[in-house]
């Protein structure tokens, strides 16, 4: 696997360059979701998928850019979904957005996932990467550095609810306000890889995205987003549920299937399995 972290660590040195000068605006494409592609987004796909041709143990993958899977090496047994960059909406505006990499033997699934990995391209570039352990590095100029094993405290203090409002279901807005009576703090950026980096770094919280009524199976992608933070925070010592699943136990249809998530440090993910428990 040490050739996977190696071609993700040179692509994220890539895309950084291309997030500094490369042109933000739309392209005439639109993603798998029917979203109009940023010219970034066109690029950053582009930038994985040139460093994993390369490597020979990687059998297939999926981007949330392209509608289908693609086969890489048929001998390889590495299926890698990922997203290249996750908010980049956000871009033009100068916050921080993500790459985000699920590691999957095999054949791609929730049961078969061995490793997961995630970018944030911000004031620093940082990337967790999460196979027994999860472990920090920063890059510092073309090389990067181990920095810490991450760990999550047993209770959080950020609270980053995603989905419009208007359209939760009314006992998930009364959990959610229930954190903040409890003295949570609200960190929500619309980026889902800086809102659950901060939580992991800060040492716990929330980060909800549920099913609503107008997108009841939820907005976020399983392979691409899900179940790679489900991976990474389970092995931090947290949590991850689709509301009452383990994230890790569900299974998927299609590539691009979504589901609700709820990632979080042990406490606050009991208190959601109770909240959900009781307004089945």
């Amino acid at each position: 696997m040490t050739d996977i972290f190696d071609a993700i660590q040179k692509s994220a040195i890539r895309i950084k360059d291309a997030i500094d000068v490369k042109d933000i605006g739309y392209s005439q494409q639109e993603n798998s979701s029917g979203e109009t592609q940023l010219q970034l987004d066109i690029k950053c796909d582009m930038i994985i998928e040139e460093e994993f041709s390369s490597v020979a143990s990687i059998h297939t993958i999926a981007s949330e850019e392209k509608e289908k899977e693609m086969l890489m090496n048929k001998d390889g047994k590495y299926f890698i979904a990922y997203d290249p960059l996750d908010g980049s909406s956000l871009v033009d505006v100068n916050l921080s957005v993500g790459s985000i990499f699920g590691i999957y033997e095999n054949a791609f699934g929730a049961k078969n996932m061995v490793a997961s990995c995630y970018v944030v391209f911000g004031p620093r570039v940082e990337m967790v990467f999460a196979h027994n352990k999860a472990k920090l590095h920063l890059l510092q100029g073309e090389n990067w550095e181990f920095t810490k094993e991450i760990r999550l405290n047993e209770k959080g203090k950020l609270n980053a609810p995603g989905g419009t409002q208007q359209n939760w279901e009314p006992y998930h807005k009364e959990m959610v306000d229930s954190f903040f009576a409890e003295g949570y703090r609200l960190r929500y950026s619309g980026g889902m890889v800086p809102d659950l980096h901060q939580i992991l770094l800060k040492g716990g919280g929330l980060f909800s995205y549920p099913g609503t009524s107008d997108k009841p199976e939820g907005k976020l992608r399983k392979l691409f987003e899900v179940f790679p933070f489900a991976f990474i925070f389970k092995t931090a010592g947290g949590g991850a549920i689709d509301g009452q699943n383990d994230l890790m136990t569900i299974d998927y249809a299609h590539i691009h299937d979504t589901s609700p998530c709820f990632f979080g440090s042990k406490y606050e993910i009991a208190r959601v399995k109770e909240v959900y428990a009781s307004n089945k």
